[in-house]
């Protein structure tokens, strides 16, 4: 393997030259851009306790209003990448979102993508393209790109949940951008998770016959989802990740473009050690405690607590009952990768 010139190689006349035409050598800078084996990453194995969000996030709640906060976030940021930067890993953006009884989170849509992971609370609803969908723990409902979306509460207590957005991609591309919009009509019907999709395998004979849908579903309710895990759970061998991703129920393929999401189920006692791939992601806990190791690096982890994964990394996750499952919310950007054509699977 030959030995790169670096930049004091060369005589500081034509470095000079070189700045004062806006231009850079590669080569002294080769192995930064392309290392050997595994990407440089600045990303930290990080966790974010919920426990210690919480009160900071109801903190908000009473020292600014909806109305000078359009969106009550405190964005879970890694500080391997910059706090300013509020990236949890570098293509996946991390948010705690709070909204009180009577609060309306106002209408719009943005370039980025975006889905809610709901953490407690009863009453708080999404309506999404006048579709009104109701936000019960665990749910996951999707705001896809430039679809219409407000957040309102007609309950009582907080309600929280987190968002995951590609912003980092879409702001570092430069398309970063948001329309304002008035209140949607709501349609007079359930949500398409209530009516349209209520079992694998089955979709309306329409979706056979028209082109499919982008986002036919907005909604995964976690009931369904946890049920499904349980069950999954009973056929699938010990050592073996009971694991479910959620995809488009016409297509079979990721449910968005950009970011995957999938949910672990973590039986009694169980270490699982989770393929090494090359996509980045992040980890909510949606139930259970245990430890997580990750490049190495020992993170305890309780009931809702977040998870940064950088890419590359090595993850083994242990549910520490011995008696009741712990279960997982996955983030990651395997959709991109996959579209790039570099996504990989180490085992």
């Amino acid at each position: 393997m030959s030995q790169l010139g670096t930049l004091e190689d060369l005589p500081l006349d034509y470095r000079q030259g070189l700045t004062a035409r806006n231009l850079v050598p590669l080569w002294p800078a080769l192995r930064a851009a392309l290392p050997y084996g595994i990407p440089a990453r600045k990303t930290k194995p990080i966790l974010w306790r919920y426990e210690e969000i919480r009160p900071q996030l109801l903190e908000a709640g009473r020292l600014t209003p909806i109305e000078k906060a359009e969106r009550r976030v405190l964005v879970l940021a890694n500080p391997g990448l910059g706090l300013d930067n509020m990236q949890a890993t570098p293509s996946i953006y991390i948010g705690m979102q709070l909204i009180l009884p009577g609060e309306i989170a106002p209408n719009h849509r943005h370039s980025p993508s975006a889905v809610r992971f709901v953490v407690e609370g009863e009453g708080g609803f999404t309506i999404v393209e006048g579709e009104k969908c109701p936000m019960e723990p665990g749910d996951l409902i999707l705001t896809p790109s430039g679809l219409w979306h407000e957040h309102g509460h007609s309950g009582s207590g907080p309600v929280i949940w987190m968002d995951a957005l590609d912003l980092p991609l879409v702001y570092g591309l430069e398309a970063s951008y948001c329309t304002e919009g008035a209140p949607q009509t709501v349609r007079n019907e359930a949500d398409g998770s209530q009516t349209r999709y209520r079992r694998s395998g089955l979709v309306p004979y329409a979706a056979v016959t028209r082109p499919r849908a982008n986002y036919p579903l907005v909604r995964f309710p976690w009931r369904e989802v946890k049920s499904a895990l349980a069950d999954l759970a009973t056929v699938t061998p010990r050592g073996e990740a009971v694991r479910l991703a959620y995809v488009n129920p016409e297509t079979g393929m990721e449910c968005m473009p950009i970011l995957g999401f999938s949910a672990v189920h973590l039986r009694p006692g169980e270490s699982l050690r989770l393929p090494r791939h090359s996509a980045s992601s992040v980890i909510n806990v949606v139930d259970g405690s245990g430890t997580a190791r990750i490049d190495g690096v020992e993170l305890a982890f309780d009931q809702f607590d977040t998870m940064a994964v950088p890419t590359h990394a090595e993850v083994e996750i242990a549910n520490a009952s011995s008696t009741r499952p712990a279960h997982l919310f996955v983030v990651d950007d395997a959709p991109m990768q996959r579209k790039l054509g570099f996504y990989e699977i180490f085992g």
